[in-house]
């Protein structure tokens, strides 16, 4: 299929992304109780004043954490969905291979690490 990745490096890669896919949707459903940002701040009010302070600091933490896992599984599928690519493993920057070792840590990967690390600096002196 490609020449970037073995066979094998890709059957790894897609197990991880599977098995990872499954914790984060798990997660997402124990976490969020399966309701949506406006039912979880409508249970909120609902509770009273007592603790309200806390409650909602416990609040912002738990949307904070389903944010990111959400994100984190969008990356996921969006991994999945190019795994099946003939480019997948090749920087979308330079073109060059991205280190099957990188794509283990971080199998959602788009850059290679001089090329990741190229776009944050630029990030950083823009200020964001």
């Amino acid at each position: 299929m490609s020449a970037y990745l073995a066979h094998e490096q890709r059957t790894w890669l897609r197990a991880e992304l599977e098995q990872r896919r499954g914790a984060l949707e798990q997660r997402l459903a124990e976490h969020g109780r399966g309701m949506s940002r406006v039912e979880m701040a409508r249970e909120l009010v609902e509770q009273g004043p007592e603790d309200a302070a806390q409650r909602e600091g416990e609040r912002e933490f738990d949307l904070a954490m389903l944010d990111r896992d959400a994100a984190e599984l969008r990356r996921v599928h969006q991994a999945l969905a190019r795994l099946a690519e003939e480019h997948f493993g090749r920087c979308d920057e330079c073109g060059c291979a991205i280190p099957f070792e990188r794509l283990q840590a971080e199998p959602w990967a788009l850059r290679c690490v001089a090329c990741e690390g190229a776009l944050e600096a630029r990030a950083a002196r823009r200020g964001g």
